[in-house]
């Protein structure tokens, strides 16, 4: 395959970055999206000019760092599926491929294809630890979780945290992100006891981290290479309402 690609290239955060183009010939259309951006990077480097800077680790879809925005969609064209495992056979010979970063005011970039989504990090900590009794460890079947409970757990916590449901939404909002995490402990019988703290702790991390608001666009499950849904969003707003007006926050 041939293909023209325009990679946003950026030095630091106070550069103004711009849109550089590159031509690439003979890419395998079974090489991965990131496989091509390795042998771009080789072919810079061969020529003595600085390679594009991406975040990459696992390459297997799970640990959610291969974070870029294709043809302006988050982790490109094909749904359910993170940059990492995207071939280049979804690709048309001959195409122009657009490459930006995360677009979003709590994702700032640091070099090209990099933003610092640490903003993430800070949520999670926010959401502090779970009361557990020490001791000897209680019988797996001691505590009995609902079936529907226990699977509503399950898919919160596919969320890898890659932050496409911020680089897709018009708002910038982390809702999704953050009614994954918040809903994947609070269906638990295990997160009950922080459990009212924790929703407005990690909301108010939310915030002041710069994240917008959510007005319910449907973007964010939309570009999710997970499929986390927008039921989690509900149960958010939920435990927020019951925590805040109920007083149930400590």
């Amino acid at each position: 395959m041939k293909l023209k690609l325009r990679v946003w290239r950026q030095d630091g955060p106070k550069d103004k970055g711009k849109m550089v183009e590159y031509k690439l010939d003979d890419i395998s259309p079974d090489a991965s999206f990131l496989e091509m951006l390795d042998v771009l990077n080789e072919e810079l480097i061969a020529k003595g000019e600085e390679p594009v800077a991406f975040d990459h680790d696992c390459r297997e879809g799970i640990c959610g760092m291969c974070s870029l925005v294709i043809n302006g969609t988050p982790h490109g064209p094909e749904k359910m599926t993170t940059t990492c495992q995207l071939h280049m056979r979804k690709f048309s010979d001959g195409e122009t491929i657009d490459v930006e970063p995360w677009r979003a005011r709590a994702f700032p970039v640091v070099k090209d294809l990099v933003v610092d989504r640490s903003a993430f990090d800070d949520i999670i900590k926010a959401g502090g630890y779970i009361t557990a009794p020490t001791g000897t460890a209680p019988e797996a079947h001691a505590t009995p979780v609902p079936k529907p409970d226990a699977d509503k757990a399950f898919e919160a916590a596919e969320c890898i945290g890659c932050g496409a449901c911020v680089a897709a939404c018009p708002n910038g909002s982390a809702s999704l992100f953050l009614g994954a995490k918040v809903s994947h402990l609070g269906l638990m019988p295990q997160g009950q006891p922080e459990r009212w703290d924790r929703v407005v702790d990690m909301l108010e991390a939310h915030d002041d981290a710069g994240f917008g608001g959510c007005t319910n666009t449907g973007e964010c499950t939309a570009a999710c290479p997970k499929g986390i849904s927008l039921d989690f969003i509900s149960r958010l707003n939920s435990d927020y309402l019951k925590a805040t007006a109920g007083g149930k926050k400590k």
